[in-house]
């Protein structure tokens, strides 16, 4: 089997910097790679409160997003209370979703530590069946910030 390569698009529309915690740190002495996926979740849950979203579950009336695939690439290790920057860009949008990438950057040891993608379609949760991308989420998607 191949190994995940994952392109990270230019322009990324939104970035914030995450400390790795002590939670973080598994039985290796390193971030855990189910951490390393926790982190990207909190940069997309900051990206959606970015562009004026309260969480990922309110971003329509009813609608919101879940996760329906995940590629992670890991690069190297991170360390308890190492500062990573997590730059996220958006790409491949179709009627229902769209992709999310990440490239996490340790700023401590100057390398990359992963990069990573999260497949996003979108739910009506009171009726729980896949729905076309709510208008508003791509208007604030297209302007990357909130209107």
């Amino acid at each position: 089997m191949g190994r995940i390569k994952i392109e990270f698009p230019n322009p990324y529309i939104f970035k914030t910097k995450i400390k790795i915690r002590v939670s973080d740190i598994n039985y290796g002495g390193h971030a855990g790679n189910d951490n390393i996926l926790s982190i990207m979740h909190e940069c997309r849950l900051q990206f959606l409160q970015h562009l004026g979203f309260k969480s990922e579950i309110d971003i329509s009336e009813n609608i919101g997003i879940i996760v329906s695939d995940v590629a992670i690439h890991y690069k190297s290790e991170s360390f308890y209370g190492d500062e990573l920057e997590v730059k996220l860009a958006v790409d491949d949008f179709n009627k229902y979703g769209f992709d999310m990438l990440y490239q996490l950057d340790n700023l401590t040891t100057n390398k990359e530590a992963a990069t990573g993608k999260t497949g996003a379609v979108c739910v009506d949760y009171r009726l729980k069946k896949v729905v076309p991308i709510p208008e508003i989420l791509i208007q604030r998607l297209n302007k990357g910030q909130k209107t």
